[in-house]
């Protein structure tokens, strides 16, 4: 079947109102906060915590930048979609040779499954901590997510929406209360934003700090971000684009806000509690889980904590999962019914993540969490790259092409992230 736009069930389905002020805003928000649930999956816990505990609060410098990268990134996105009509992956369909076009789709295929990973072993570890269910039996439970995720696709595109929200707002709330409990210290959280040499020159601190970027900037949701944006019923006029071009900007900087928050707050959670108490190798989820209620002395931390892992794993099973079905049918031009993409992409993800817990135990997740998140660093440029000149075209952006300052960031942002992916390779082979 040929998919000649992008989320097809939902393509326009949201209207907009015709009074000008708060509702009319509230109509656009949405799109944001999904991508934003990609940014604090459980791959973004095991970066933090393995952060916080090994150099306190020095990594928060990264949470930031990538942060603020990830803001400019997915503005660039949403920009693409609402000019040309058209998500990036049908975008390069449309403009690159097969080969390309095949090797870009294996890029971002492989990006999903690492996603998907990253999720499967956040809730299965949740499942596990919270009602003693076994890893194993925990990460297939996670299959079955596929049901729930297409009873929602059904009940209309709002929901989903509004589940996301629902479940971002909770991981807020346990966080804030697990900071509330931990008294961090403010001083050097604030120092901590600053960048440090250490980055270059101490190679696991690379190592994670480009875990926390392939973790916040997710290659994956810049596919998603140019067709979310198109469920609104926007006109075809250059006003109505740019009228909706701000208020993706206002929704897309708000969602990502709250990722920072949660990012943040648990390398700050990390470096109060574990760094600061002489705990530098705290990386499993699950030894922070057992060590949070006895050091902060209140029950409800460690529950809390599972909590908010839950609702995150969750969270970003929807969004993966639309993720998958974008990039699929724009590079390919075919359609599969959700439950069918779902089903692919956790079995592909499912193999890797028993083998881990079958040959190593529970306690070998982290490593494969970390890894994880690095891999969708190494996948990164190859989606930011066409984006950069896809956003750049003005044959193809018409007035809406990126003003120069914004060609240089984009392409400072860009350059950057392959440095780093370089040297962090030298660095792999270097042993």
């Amino acid at each position: 079947m040929s998919a000649q736009v992008s989320l097809p069930e939902s393509h326009r389905s949201i209207a907009i109102p015709s009074q000008v002020g708060g509702k009319r805003l509230w109509a656009f928000m949405g799109p944001g906060f999904l991508v934003a649930v990609g940014y604090m999956d459980p791959g973004n816990w095991a970066t933090g915590l393995a952060a916080g505990s090994a150099f306190g609060y020095t990594l928060l410098s990264v949470v930031l930048i990538a942060s603020l990268m990830a803001i400019v990134l997915q503005i660039m996105a949403a920009r693409l979609g609402l000019a040309t009509g058209r998500d990036l992956a049908q975008l390069c369909r449309e403009r690159y040779s097969k080969p390309t076009v095949f090797g870009l789709w294996i890029m971002a295929e492989l990006a999903i499954i690492a996603t998907d990973l990253a999720e499967l072993l956040g809730s299965a570890i949740a499942l596990n901590l919270l009602f003693d269910i076994p890893m194993v039996a925990g990460i297939l439970i996670t299959v079955l997510d596929v049901f729930l995720i297409l009873t929602l696709q059904q009940r209309g595109f709002r929901l989903i929406e509004a589940v996301v929200v629902t479940l971002i707002t909770s991981i807020t709330v346990c966080f804030s209360f697990e900071l509330a409990l931990a008294n961090p210290d403010w001083n050097a959280a604030v120092a901590g934003l600053a960048p440090t040499s250490g980055l270059l020159t101490d190679p696991t601190m690379l190592y994670l700090a480009l875990g926390i970027l392939g973790a916040t900037v997710m290659p994956h949701n810049i596919y998603l971000h140019s067709a979310l944006v198109q469920t609104r019923a926007i006109g075809s006029d250059n006003a109505a684009k740019k009228e909706a071009m701000r208020y993706a900007s206002i929704d897309t900087v708000i969602a990502l806000s709250f990722a920072f928050f949660i990012n943040a707050a648990i390398v700050v959670l990390a470096a109060s509690v574990f760094y600061a108490n002489g705990k530098t190798d705290i990386a499993e989820i699950q030894d922070a889980y057992q060590l949070l209620t006895p050091m902060l002395g209140a029950g409800l931390a460690s529950t809390l904590f599972a909590v908010a892992l839950l609702a995150s794993g969750q969270n970003a099973t929807l969004t993966a999962t639309l993720a998958g079905q974008v990039v699929m049918e724009g590079f390919l031009n075919i359609r599969l019914p959700a439950w069918q993409r779902r089903l692919v992409t956790r079995g592909l993800a499912v193999i890797p993540a028993i083998w881990v817990t079958w040959y190593f135990g529970e306690h070998g997740t982290a490593s494969l969490l970390v890894l994880s998140q690095v891999v969708l660093s190494l996948q990164l440029p190859f989606a930011l790259v066409p984006l950069w000149v896809m956003t750049s075209d003005k044959t193809l952006m018409g007035d809406f092409s990126n003003p120069l300052w914004l060609k240089l960031l984009a392409a400072g942002i860009t350059a950057l992230i392959i440095m780093l992916n370089i040297r962090l390779l030298w660095d792999f082979m270097q042993g």
